[in-house]
């Protein structure tokens, strides 16, 4: 059954074009995840929807019952109620044999929150949301919207909400950057990218292929467009005349090509700033402690950080772990023990909420109020080429910041903090309104960052792809170190028998250190899947790095044979330089070294994927 039909529908903000002449159909069944780089315009389609914003053409047909249940990016309550009965107001129908009132204590105190009484503007932004998103998901409706739910949301909230949601029988339409999450709970994506509106009936893992797909063969298109232009160009300069009905067919095919819509290739955050020089030491912990009043979030925990550490922080909301960041980072001093810096760091610090960017200003002017020009690998180069790289185009540098979306506001601050060329990285809760596409760069970023990254973050997916060791808060200020990527440590928790649950203490191990046994040459990178963590039985399998390392080592010993035999033939036409010969000689050298590594590892990795393929 049909519950919404958007049909040729366009909206623009100000002087941008978010959306033109888009349709789609919304069914019973049907669990969306929209997508799309930020300021494309996810949130004011989801408003469009809930009937907030009206389109500037086309129009949006609503079945003559069915209702809508939205939650919006930012929740607004009234003083004038309690917290509860913001939520319930409402909500509670005489004819209805439900205790909403109390079904909405029992969901407040899932998502952390415990005084029903309070007064909204008494709680933190994070505590609203998750209040309204109660308030939603308690909502009579036939369809869900849901503007980025699991915000705010710690892990093991977001899996309740997961679980939640797949047995909700409610139509749903999302917007969310976490990507786990949106493989368990849609069977649809819709991407809205440059104006267009996509509709792919897969989850987002099915949704990365046929996307693929779909740009392969419209770059493909565009190949042969270009090829055929090339080709009636040099005919129409030739001098030819339409003088038959063929030859005015071939002008006209001239003109529909040289005047076709050209595909665009998307454009791609680019973050290659190079970090400053980080000295021997860094930062070095010592029995620090916090406490307020009767609650203690740290005791006693002490840590030196190394130059390669990639850190994730996790733990129930409120647990202390934005404390700890402001500890580390000397934003706070502790009750108790020291934080001692090395001469050289230097920390970049972005945080859930980074210091309000003046809205008055245009957004190239607050780039360089922050550095006229950094120096990257590829030299120095401008504040303006910076925003390019960030996906800030001429125009849109130009643009006052207060009429940037949410995302692109986000995007900005991290630009600001990654322009002063920080060798310590300290994020609370990055994946928080960066888009998806943002994100995966900045998660390969991190993989090749030269220096210490710390990150508080309720994201499995980036946890898994950038962390090396989690910190875990387990309560009552402990804080207990595992080593490897989220679900290393959810495989601890199954191997401990346990719950993986932030907040539960009781965990084995050496001065709070819990080691995983993992398999032979596992570096803590895992694929990017739950299953390590969904699976009791530990089976032999491919790392993350692994896997990218097994599909291009062929091509990458095939580069080095090819480039020792260059280097060869070099060296032969070099015989009479022998400072050249001596140059070359000790390139083809470490070129051979390299070779024989990689062979090594060839041979490794092969035996590997045979024990993977036996074991089905």
């Amino acid at each position: 059954m049909n519950l919404i039909t958007i049909e040729h529908v366009s909206k623009s903000y100000t002087e941008r074009m978010l959306f033109e002449d888009v349709s789609l159909g919304i069914n019973e069944g049907d669990r969306i995840g929209i997508i799309g780089i930020n300021g494309t315009g996810k949130s004011t389609f989801l408003k469009l929807l809930a009937g907030v914003e009206e389109p500037d053409v086309g129009i949006i047909i609503k079945g003559k019952e069915v209702r809508i249940s939205y939650l919006s990016q930012n929740p607004v309550f009234t003083d004038e109620k309690t917290l509860l009965e913001n939520i319930v107001d409402g909500l509670v129908h005489p004819e209805e044999y439900r205790d909403i009132p109390g079904e909405a204590t029992a969901m407040l105190r899932k998502l952390g929150i415990w005084d029903t009484g309070a007064v909204p503007s008494t709680l933190s932004g994070g505590q609203r949301k998750r209040a309204a998103l109660v308030r939603a998901l308690l909502m009579p409706a036939d369809v869900l919207l849901l503007d980025e739910p699991t915000n705010h949301l710690d892990a093991a909230m977001t899996e309740w909400l997961e679980e939640y949601l797949k047995k909700n029988g409610k139509a749903l339409v999302m917007i969310t950057h976490d990507r786990y999450f949106l493989d368990a709970v849609t069977n649809r994506i819709v991407e809205l990218d440059k104006g267009k509106l996509y509709s792919y009936k897969e989850n987002y893992t099915g949704f990365l292929l046929l996307k693929a797909e779909r740009e392969a063969m419209q770059l493909a298109t565009e190949r042969k467009a270009q090829s055929l232009y090339r080709v009636d160009l040099a005919w129409m300069m030739r001098g030819a005349r339409a003088r038959s009905t063929k030859q005015k067919a071939h002008i006209e095919r001239f003109e529909a090509l040289k005047n076709r819509e050209k595909i665009v290739v998307d454009g791609e955050v680019e973050i290659n700033a190079l970090s400053s020089r980080l000295g021997k030491k860094t930062i070095e912990v010592t029995g620090i402690s916090k406490a307020y009043g009767e609650k203690v979030l740290i005791k006693d925990f002490s840590h030196i950080f190394l130059s390669t550490d990639r850190i994730g922080i996790i733990g129930p909301n409120g647990c202390g772990k934005s404390t700890f960041l402001k500890l580390i980072t000397g934003n706070l001093a502790p009750d108790a023990g020291s934080v001692d810096f090395g001469t050289t760091v230097k920390v970049g610090y972005f945080m859930q909420e980074n210091e309000p960017l003046n809205p008055d200003i245009r957004v190239i002017d607050s780039v360089r109020e922050v550095a006229e020009y950094i120096e990257t690998s590829e030299g120095k180069i401008s504040a303006s080429q910076m925003c390019e790289k960030f996906l800030f185009t001429d125009a849109m540098q130009y643009t006052l910041i207060g009429k940037l979306s949410g995302g692109e506001k986000r995007r900005l601050a991290l630009l600001h903090v990654l322009m002063e060329a920080p060798n310590v990285l300290i994020l609370d809760e990055p994946t928080n309104d960066l888009d998806i596409r943002t994100l995966s760069i900045l998660e390969d970023y991190l993989t090749r960052y030269n220096g210490i990254v710390i990150a508080v973050s309720h994201d499995r997916y980036f946890l898994d792809k950038v962390a090396n060791r989690i910190f875990s808060f387990e309560g009552n200020g402990v804080i207990r170190r595992y080593e490897g990527n989220y679900s290393d440590y959810r495989a601890v928790c199954e191997r401990e028998g346990r719950e993986a649950t932030p907040g539960l203490a009781g965990v084995a191990g050496i001065d709070g250190v819990v080691t995983r046994k993992g398999n032979a040459g596992d570096d803590g990178d895992k694929a990017d899947s739950r299953a390590t963590w969904k699976n009791r039985e530990q089976k032999v399998k491919f790392s993350y790095k692994e896997q990218r390392e097994y599909e291009t080592i062929d091509a990458d010993i095939a580069a080095l044979e090819e480039k020792i035999a260059a280097l060869e033939e070099e060296m032969g036409t070099a015989a009479t330089n022998y400072g050249k010969l001596q140059e070359l000689t000790a390139a083809k050298e470490a070129a051979e070294a390299e070779l024989e590594e990689k062979m090594e590892r060839w041979v490794y990795l092969n035996e590997l994927a045979e024990q993977i393929e036996k074991q089905g």
